[in-house]
Parts: structure tokens; sequence; C-alpha cells
């Protein structure tokens, strides 16, 4: 496999070359793929498989979200070709480092750094600029078998029907977690139904650490892997996820998701029973998509975000 993989290597370096790349070389690999360096500011990505079924919808929203002004990149499909069957993405490059280089864990502070606040309100209040489109609207959340909106006209009604989807999946697996799980699906339902119209705008939905590149002064120069919960919907949901991802697992995890919660509150002006609302409905539709014994973290810790506290409004 070794011998393969260097051989695969050196042949697609090659033909980037023989492409008018005369600096290609290998920058990283992984499950979909590898991704080549061509030139400043293109890589290639070479698809070890077919490519997602979506990857021309998945083109589309990427070009929604580029064509704005932001303050750092995001993805960007440029071209799209075919070779020996195998298909090549041609992408923008995305530069800079990740806060973290896992999702979940963060530093043992008790006080979150400015640098990372800073950062964090300058890549949702950037994001909250990009208006919701079509193509975004027509995306599925991890997990589920249709679009988010379909069916739907408002997010707050198309994340209701999320929630009784997800929870119906493997629901009674949850409710040995959480007591009173369907007087608490029952009421997020409602709550979120009885919300007003909302802001459309992108929603990246898994604003994780190392989905956020810095430069050497920590300003965000790029935000990437959009998909896991990408659609267009409210920015008060974006900042309510963000909140409680940013730190999933460290000694003050609890109390950094309530201290972003108050930040993004304040600065951002969103509803504080609004945004532990979204975070209830988050935990609701994500807890069984890493594993489905509620064996792993990401479930303990859905688990635990329901059990802390209300759902928000009318619970």
């Amino acid at each position: 496999m070794v011998t393969y993989h260097q051989e695969h290597t050196a042949a697609w370096t090659a033909y980037f070359v023989d492409r008018g790349h005369p600096g290609a070389r290998p920058l990283a690999a992984g499950v979909e793929g590898a991704v080549y360096w061509l030139d400043e500011g293109l890589v290639a990505k070479v698809w070890s498989g077919r490519p997602p079924a979506g990857l021309d919808l998945t083109r589309q929203v990427y070009a929604d979200i580029a064509r704005h002004p932001l303050p750092f990149r995001t993805p960007e499909i440029l071209t799209v070709e075919e070779h020996e069957g195998v298909v090549v993405t041609y992408e923008r490059e995305l530069t800079g480092a990740p806060f973290r280089a896992e999702a979940g864990g963060a530093a043992a502070e008790r006080r979150i750094p400015s640098r990372e606040t800073d950062a964090l309100l300058t890549v949702l209040r950037s994001l909250a600029t990009v208006p919701g489109t079509e193509p975004m609207r027509r995306l599925r959340v991890q997990g589920d078998d249709r679009p988010l909106w379909r069916g739907h006209t408002r997010f707050p009604a198309a994340l209701a029907a999320l929630v009784e989807r997800a929870t119906a999946r493997h629901g009674a697996l949850l409710a040995t977690h959480v007591p009173g799980l369907t007087g608490r699906v029952s009421r997020t339902v409602e709550a979120l139904r009885a919300l007003g119209d909302t802001p459309v705008t992108v929603v990246h939905g898994d604003l994780v650490p190392p989905n956020i590149h810095v430069d050497g002064e920590g300003r965000p120069v790029a935000v990437l892997d959009f998909g896991f919960f990408t659609t267009a919907g409210d920015p008060a949901f974006e900042a309510a996820v963000t909140a409680a991802v940013w730190d999933m697992y460290g000694p003050h995890a609890a109390e950094h998701t309530a201290a972003l919660t108050r930040l993004f509150a304040a600065e951002l002006g969103h509803d504080p029973e609004v945004l532990a609302l979204y975070r209830a409905a988050y935990a609701m539709t994500t807890y069984d998509l890493f594993a489905t014994d509620g064996s792993d973290g990401h479930f303990r810790w859905c688990a635990a975000i329901l059990n802390r506290g209300a759902a928000g409004p009318g619970a």
C-alpha cells in the first residue's frame, strides 16, 4: 500500500507539472483523496473515488459565499476535470494555521483568550453578511434524508421538523441519558415553531477551532470545512452552536460555553433564550451522527447539553 501511494503521488505530481504547474507538490492526503499545491492560491484535489453526488451543489454554495467580500477566504471549486476516470477539482488555496488541530478541546485557561473571542466575532459578523441562497436551502444536514428546507419557508420551522426526524432515529437511546426527553423535544419543537421571522444568511454550522485558520497575529484568514450542518438560516443559530462547540471537552467547557453565549448575545444582539433553544435543537439533531449506540463523546456531550438546562422559550 505504501509503495502504491508513493507511485501514485509521483504520477500525479508529474501530471500537474505537465499541465503547466512546475512547482506542483503533494500537500495533504485524506479519506476523500490527495491534495496538491500547484501555484500561489491554487491547489488540486485528486479524488480517491467518485466525489459526493452533491459536488455540483457544493460548488454552487461555495461560489455563493466566495462572491462576497469577506475578511477571510472560504473554499471555492474553480474547475472540475476528469483524468483517466479520476475526478480532479481545482480549488482556492486556504492558508493560515488552525487555532487548534483537534475539534472539541481547548487550552486549560479558565478565561478564553481575547484573540479567540475577537476572531470568533469577526467570523460570525462576516458570515452573517452573506445572504442565504437557494443552493444553500437545498443542502442536507449530515444524517438527514432530505434538504433541510424542503416543504418549509422559515428556518425555525425547518429546524423543528429536523428535530422531530432526528429524535425519531435513536430517541429511545437518548432518553436513557436525558430524563423527560419526550417532553423536552415537544417543548423545543413548539418553541421553534413559535419564533418569528428571522434573518436568513449562510450558516457554516461547525465553527470548531480546526475550521478557522488565522495568521501570526491571530486574525482569521480562512474558514473551511463547510458541510456538516451548512445551510441557510438564522445567524443566531450559528452563534449558539459556535458558543457550544468551540470548547466541547476541555476542563472549563461549560464555563466557556456560557461565556461565549453571553458575549454573542451582547455583541451580536441575539436573545439569550433563543441561543439556548438553538443549542438544544443542535444537540437533538446531531447526537447520533458519530455512533448510534451512545458510545462516543459527541453523544455524551449532547446529552449533557440537554441535561444542563431548559430548552429555551416554552420549555
